[in-house]
């Protein structure tokens, strides 16, 4: 396994520029997610590291070792996609032994890799299936398996759940996890679905527009995040995010944040009545409730037209109803605040 360093790489195709000035260090055997919206560059960044992609200008370097003038059967990095990209013709077996048979790898040795992978992943039992007889998991874990066998320096996965149903996605999310954690082997995860992110990551780099906007822990981009794009982004639902005034109302002027600055506050730090410590920020029309059980959103609108979201317990169920109006309150030591113009995170 080896490093990954990006050096203010550009990335264009012509007169468009999709990617500039992106500085990114993937440390050996860490997880490293790459998280954003559609469009936002972060699978052509992938595709850098892969060698399926042209750099425009700056340096990729892996292993300490700059690689832009390499082919991508030069870099010895493994690359799961979003499609499962099976050999519709070839058993698992096969699937799985076809890089190293192209290879010319000694038959005995094949054989064993196969088992190791098969072992790992629990394909034992479907090695003489043909894809078409697989469920979406385990064409999955074919895919994975098949990456893995060549003992790359790297993985990059490119979004390689978005297919697959929501149980299915959080089976699978498990599965990578606990497959790089035995394997300690150098990753890059590409998704749009931040959940994924939050649990999958040792660390996140949040994009947006060709470059990075954070990268963190995921604790860290939930708990204090760069700008307000983070803070709307990582969280679900997403944070509040409103002028002060239009937040606090009067009790601007006793909540020392700032006048006239972007302030944030998550849904669970939100408060329905009067708290300890907590400053009421007004009343607010309940626009509906989502019961989820164990939890409920409210989504509110104040009198100044900042619309809202809190969190809270499930028992709220038949106690409160779309059209009421309720009293709120926060407490300040979680509000964040931004920058009205830059949109940065203020001290």
């Amino acid at each position: 396994m080896r490093d990954i360093r990006f050096l203010d790489v550009a990335k264009s195709y012509g007169d468009v520029k999709v990617i500039s000035g992106l500085d990114l260090h993937v440390r050996e055997g860490e997880f490293m997610v790459l998280v954003g919206p559609s469009g936002c560059a972060k699978s052509t960044t992938l595709r850098m590291i892969a060698g399926l992609e042209t750099i425009s200008s700056g340096d990729l370097m892996i292993g300490g070792e700059r690689v832009n003038h390499l082919s991508p059967a030069q870099r010895n990095i493994s690359m799961v996609f979003q499609s499962y990209a099976l050999f519709p013709n070839m058993s698992v077996r096969d699937n799985l032994s076809f890089g190293l048979r192209i290879r010319k790898t000694d038959p005995a040795t094949v054989r064993s890799e196969v088992e190791r992978v098969a072992d790992m992943l629990g394909l034992g039992e479907l090695l003489a299936r043909k894809p078409r007889q697989l469920s979406g998991g385990q064409a999955q874990r074919v895919a994975l398996g098949r990456a893995m066998i060549r003992r790359p320096d790297a993985f990059l996965f490119d979004e390689p759940l978005s297919n697959l149903d929501a149980e299915l996605r959080v089976q699978m999310r498990g599965e990578i996890s606990e497959m790089q954690r035995q394997l300690t082997t150098t990753t890059v995860y590409v998704t749009h679905d931040q959940v994924e992110a939050m649990t999958m990551g040792d660390r996140i780099a949040v994009m947006n527009q060709g470059r990075i906007m954070q990268v963190g822990v995921p604790t860290e981009l939930y708990e204090r995040p760069a700008n307000t794009f983070v803070a709307g982004f990582i969280g679900s639902p997403r944070m509040n995010l409103h002028d002060a005034k239009d937040l606090l109302g009067d009790a601007s002027t006793t909540v020392d944040r700032g006048c006239g600055s972007t302030l944030g506050i998550r849904p669970e730090h939100l408060l329905i009545g009067s708290a300890e410590g907590a400053v009421p920020i007004g009343e607010a029309r309940v626009n509906r409730i989502e019961d989820l059980g164990h939890e409920a959103l409210v989504h509110l609108s104040n009198a100044r037209g900042a619309r809202l979201t809190v969190r809270t317990s499930g028992d709220i169920r038949g106690m409160v109803r779309a059209g009421e109006t309720l009293s709120l309150a926060l407490r300040p030591d979680r509000l964040h605040a931004f920058d009205s113009t830059t949109g940065e995170r203020l001290p």
